[in-house]
């Protein structure tokens, strides 16, 4: 009995200890991410470690223009100063989404995801809050709006994973990433400036 003990011990501890195994994807998506190419010397900030980082690695091979378009308007800009409301980068058909506005108590806040697109948001003021839901305890409550791209879910609370995002962070929500934003956090002021992009999600 004692040995078989031991033996049990010993199998947990080694669970306990090796690490879980990358994908060659993840790999590849880790090591494309540090080498900062995708930066063009332009763009500081980096991704929240909530980010699928091989969908960011294989969207941005797919789509360089556009994200490549996005970063230089950040930097080209000053978005505390520049005025709310939305903003075409040209020669693209990207709209910026410059927002002043406040997160709200959950229960005020509608999830979504989209089919066709993604989600590019980064805070430039504040600490904004935001939750992506559990898909096997999930369900959608409405039909597809495709002039719309969205759909919205009903969820469990208890099953879903919710942090805050600041300034030198950005937040990427692809299709599969059901999620919400702007909920209230644990800080005093819930005042936050965010700007709003909506990238072609390329199959």
């Amino acid at each position: 009995m004692n040995r078989l003990l031991t033996i049990i011990i010993l199998m947990c501890a080694i669970c306990t200890v090796a690490p879980a195994q990358d994908t060659e994807e993840l790999k590849a998506a880790r090591k494309w991410l540090k080498t900062g190419v995708w930066r063009n010397g332009v763009f500081n900030a980096d991704p929240d470690e909530n980010v699928n980082l091989v969908e960011f690695y294989n969207q941005y091979q797919k789509n360089q223009k556009q994200w490549d378009a996005v970063f230089r308007w950040i930097r080209a800009n000053d978005l505390r100063t520049i005025p709310k409301g939305q903003h075409q980068i040209y020669g693209t058909s990207l709209v910026v989404k410059v927002e002043d506005s406040q997160n709200q108590p959950l229960e005020q806040r509608r999830s979504e995801s989209h089919y066709k697109h993604v989600d590019f948001q980064y805070v430039v003021k504040g600490t904004e809050g935001f939750a992506l839901l559990d898909h096997e305890s999930s369900i959608a409550n409405c039909e597809y709006d495709a002039k719309k791209d969205v759909i919205h879910y009903d969820y469990d609370p208890a099953k879903t994973h919710f942090f805050n995002s600041k300034k030198g962070r950005f937040n990427i929500f692809f299709p599969s990433d059901w999620h919400i934003a702007k909920i209230q956090t644990e800080k005093k002021d819930q005042n936050i400036r965010v700007i709003v992009v909506k990238l072609d999600y390329v199959e």
